[in-house]
């Protein structure tokens, strides 16, 4: 069969497209494997010469690289250590010598083992003494001449804090000088009738007469007299004679104390009893607690008990003075007060306090152990954490530690210190002191 141009044209053109169609099946996979054994000697040689030119530590970098990368735990290890140090570094630090330490009054303490006693703790606040609070009231009616006392201000038992004029003291006066005069003119005429009786010239009716007539003057001084000292009137150079102003009045201090309050000026009218001072001894203080209806049976009159602020962690020891009969109707606890001396002012009244009340007969039965207990005096406040020094070769380190329990002389150590370090006891507070004046020299 003959074929004719055009169909010799198509089969042409099916074989070639076959052959092309072959050859794009087999070259490729001939191409990767070629591809494959040249890359694979490259990187033989080229590895070779990599080896040779870096030695052995880039192959310790891979190799770490691959197996958990020693190379950078090695980094992070001595990052670690740096971190350490440096959290080290950052304890504050006070520096003190043996002569300091002595000078400041420091003693020195090993943290260990100490039985604590059981301790009833309840909140409270310090408060003004109320036997040695005064409010001073004139007692007299008048105006306001001066005032010689301030807010706040020490006063003396005696110090006269203002100046009255008033006209019923004038009155008073004015009696006690005309009744004096009496009594003057009485023993006058008893002493001539007297002489008179004895020399047989006068009856003795006379005598007698004058007798009376000069005690009736006597006891209308004393009278006079004794209504002025009921005012505190009878102390001023002007109830001795009739010079003077007789309306002068002196409002003096009952006892010496601080003016805690003044309610008086130059000027105005006060009445008789106007509040015009209040007047407290500071020197002694309540610190007055709540005691609610699960403790009362424990808290009485006569236990030993501890004070200690809650802001500056003062502590002092007292006894319980006063615990009240009857329950508030809104706390529906009673109302008991321990008495604290107050040298110094440093228990100012508003203060916020924890007391601690301890059992009448706490013995070891009762006592628990604790693990690592410190004194309390060695317990500061440090950037809001609670703190104790632990002495160093060249002077304390501040270590924020956990408390726990605590029987005021004891407090037990949860965490932040070991058994056998060597703190200071008492005299902490001087090396506070220290550190915040070096922190302040450090923030100028």
């Amino acid at each position: 069969m003959k074929l004719t141009r055009k169909q010799t044209i198509a089969i042409a053109a099916i074989v070639l497209s076959g052959a092309v169609l072959a050859a794009a099946i087999v070259l490729p996979g001939a191409q990767r494997a070629g591809t494959q054994e040249t890359a694979q000697g490259g990187k033989e040689e080229h590895g070779e010469e990599h080896s040779d030119k870096h030695g052995p530590a880039e192959a310790d970098a891979k190799g770490g690289a691959a197996g958990g990368k020693p190379g950078q735990a090695a980094h992070a290890e001595d990052g670690d250590t740096a971190g350490r140090a440096d959290h080290a570094d950052e304890a504050p630090q006070a520096a003190f010598s043996d002569a300091q330490i002595k000078t400041a009054g420091i003693t020195l303490a090993v943290a260990g083992p100490a039985p604590i006693e059981p301790a009833i703790a309840l909140s409270g606040e310090i408060r003004y003494d109320g036997d040695r609070t005064a409010h001073v009231v004139p007692r007299l009616a008048g105006m306001v001449e001066t005032v010689n006392a301030e807010l706040g201000q020490q006063v003396k038992k005696g110090q006269v804090l203002a100046v009255l004029s008033s006209r019923e003291l004038s009155e008073l006066r004015s009696e006690l000088l005309s009744a004096r005069q009496r009594l003057s003119l009485a023993q006058t005429l008893l002493a001539r009738e007297r002489k008179l009786w004895e020399e047989r010239i006068s009856a003795e009716q006379d005598y007698l007469q004058a007798q009376q007539q000069a005690n009736e003057a006597g006891i209308a001084v004393r009278n006079a007299q004794q209504k002025l000292e009921a005012l505190g009137a009878a102390s001023s150079a002007t109830v001795q004679s009739a010079s003077g102003p007789l309306n002068r009045y002196e409002v003096r201090a009952p006892f010496d104390g601080t003016v805690l309050e003044k309610h008086i000026a130059a000027g105005e009218a006060v009445k008789e009893d106007a509040n015009i001072f209040t007047l407290s001894d500071l020197s002694s203080v309540w610190a007055e607690f709540a005691v609610t209806a699960p403790h009362l049976d424990a808290v009485r009159v006569g236990q030993q008990a501890s004070v200690q602020s809650v802001s500056s962690g003062a502590s002092a020891m007292g006894t319980v003075a006063y615990v009240g009969a009857l329950l508030g109707e809104q706390t529906r606890a009673a109302t008991a007060r321990i008495r604290l001396k107050n040298p110094g002012t440093a228990w100012r009244p508003g203060l916020f306090v924890n007391v601690r009340v301890f059992p009448p007969a706490a013995d070891a039965a009762n006592a628990v152990t604790a693990a690592v207990a410190v004194q309390s005096s060695a317990v500061q406040t440090l950037e809001g954490k609670s703190t104790v020094f632990v002495r160093t070769p060249t002077g304390f380190m501040a270590r924020a530690v956990a408390l726990g329990r605590s029987d005021g002389k004891l407090v037990e150590v949860l965490s932040g210190l070991a058994p056998g370090a060597r703190y200071a006891a008492d005299g902490s507070f001087a090396i506070k002191a220290e550190l915040g004046k070096s922190g302040n020299e450090h923030a100028h």
